[in-house]
């Protein structure tokens, strides 16, 4: 290996160009911190329609976080906003509904195709001088000590090493970084599978995103904008017992729409099924540290969970913003970038709201995915009764648009750069 001093050298090494990745990437180049992300997809691959049929319901604060990196102005036009929200269990009269005008003009969040969320992230990253995007690359070692960090990685035949200040692992579950770093997990699994996709409906939507409760798995519907020919448009998360989920999926587009139009139970006219449906097994995954010597985990290589609240990515973007705040902060002030004290601080911020928020959609899952009747009843009690009382019902809602993580939000979340 050359010598570390005539390595070319970078701030900050994002691993993973994923919608974490990128994000980051997106505000630190935007503050000048001189940064190279490295993908094992290239970016051709990464915005092809087939790549990622998902979408990605945003809560506001993640909006904010997107606003400040310059990502959301460029594909808001391609999102829905959520209007209201209606929570219930099945085969009950009770429900929980909250309404975006009691919490003021905004809406309650919004939703968007991953693939556009993409779109934007690279306009934005392509005009950024100091960020530098290789893909398809393979990181092969990682060399981290006090001092600060070398990487190697391949592209192609081509071997290349960097040094850097600070390693980011937003390479997901799987995390190469994590695993170098020898951090452990928790991780548990929940025999359901989400089964995704997105529908054509008679019925517009009017904003409004479902979200019903089944002993099997909660089943979501999430609102889309319109197509160009003005027809209505939602996605579909339906989470099932894994060999129920394994037997929907092998059916053709024709019995698969026949049983997700019954449990839609005409809410939206006559459904058909757009091209593409996935199926994605739900575990948790919680790594015991976020953070290592020159090393900070974001995203799904620190913590992944079940669906049930659409918060995965929200946490991510939260991740990112107290992570990309404290190291523009340290930038500007011309200190170490991945210095103990920055990555502990990191680390403190985003524990509890992580480990919190997997404990709730754990209970959660569990709470609402039986049928045993005196917990049923409980549920449907208590969801009539959130209902009833503002208070209450406020502080939930604050939570999910991500308003209430911290004491003090960082100025990222409220969409300013620091």
């Amino acid at each position: 290996m050359a010598p570390k001093s005539s390595l070319e050298k970078y701030d900050v090494l994002i691993v993973g160009g994923g919608l974490s990745g990128l994000s980051m990437a997106a505000l630190l180049g935007k503050a000048g911190v001189s940064t190279l992300i490295l993908d094992r997809d290239s970016q051709a691959r990464r915005i092809a329609p087939e790549f990622d049929g998902r979408t990605t319901a945003l809560s506001l604060a993640s909006m904010n976080v997107l606003k400040a990196a310059d990502i959301w102005q460029k594909c808001s036009d391609k999102a829905a906003p959520i209007l209201d929200v209606e929570v219930a269990d099945k085969g009950s009269s009770l429900f929980c509904h909250y309404d975006h005008q009691d919490f003021g003009n905004d809406p309650l969040g919004c939703v968007i195709e991953n693939r556009f969320l993409r779109y934007g992230q690279f306009a934005v990253l392509d005009a950024l001088p100091s960020v530098t995007h290789i893909a398809p690359a393979s990181v092969t070692s990682l060399e981290r000590t006090t001092e600060g960090a070398v990487v190697t990685f391949s592209v192609g035949e081509e071997v290349k090493s960097v040094t850097c200040q600070l390693v980011i692992g937003a390479d997901g579950r799987g995390s190469l970084c994590r695993k170098d770093a020898g951090i452990d997990i928790a991780h548990w699994a929940y025999k359901q599978t989400a089964m995704i996709c997105n529908i054509m409906h008679e019925k517009p939507h009017d904003g409004l995103a479902l979200e019903h409760f089944m002993p099997e798995g909660p089943f979501a519907v999430l609102p889309l904008p319109d197509d160009d020919q003005g027809r209505h448009r939602s996605s579909i998360i339906w989470s099932d017992r894994s060999d129920k989920a394994e037997q929907y999926m092998a059916l053709d587009d024709t019995y698969f729409t026949k049983c997700l139009a019954k449990r839609l139970e005409g809410r939206l006219g006559e459904v058909s099924l757009l091209e593409g449906r996935a199926a994605w097994p739900l575990s948790v995954l919680l790594a015991e540290d976020y953070v290592s010597t020159r090393l900070a985990l974001i995203g799904e290589a620190a913590h992944a969970m079940h669906p049930i609240a659409g918060q995965g990515l929200n946490l991510g973007l939260r991740d990112i913003a107290v992570l990309a705040e404290a190291i523009i902060v340290a930038f500007r002030q011309g200190q170490d970038v991945g210095a103990p004290a920055l990555l502990a601080q990191y680390q403190h911020l985003r524990r509890f709201d992580t480990v919190s928020l997997i404990a709730i959609t754990d209970m959660l899952t569990y709470l609402f995915s039986n049928d045993i009747t005196p917990i049923k009843v409980a549920r449907r009690l208590g969801l009539a009764s959130v209902n009833k009382l503002p208070p209450l019902k406020h502080a939930f809602m604050k939570h999910a648009m991500g308003l209430l993580s911290f004491g003090e939000l960082p100025k990222l979340l409220q969409g300013e750069m620091v």
